[in-house]
């Protein structure tokens, strides 16, 4: 009995030290608040003629087929031809020394 209680002693008087940092980012500080992404229901041939060649496709895969074309600032995921999210990469913002 008395090792237990030593055992829970010991917990409790390290608790304290123990301490884990939480970094929350809001979404709408992911990136800048003035890029433009392509929109839901968007079509491969509409997100070409505003955003250009992406800098990588990448193949379908799944049923259904979703593929991914990855600009330098987001990345676009289509289902067979039609836009069904827009992601804005993270863009780290340099501390000032």
């Amino acid at each position: 009995m008395a090792r237990h209680t030593l055992l829970l002693g010991l917990c409790l008087l390290l608790s304290p030290l123990l301490h884990a940092e939480q970094i929350h980012i809001p979404v709408g500080q992911q990136a800048s608040s003035d890029l433009t992404l392509p929109q839901r229901g968007d079509s491969q041939r509409a997100v070409l003629e505003t955003f250009g060649l992406a800098d990588r496709e990448h193949p379908p895969v799944g049923e259904p087929p979703i593929s991914r074309w990855d600009y330098r600032t987001f990345s676009v995921y289509f289902e067979h031809d039609r836009v069904v999210n827009s992601v804005a990469h993270h863009q780290p913002h340099l501390a000032n020394p």
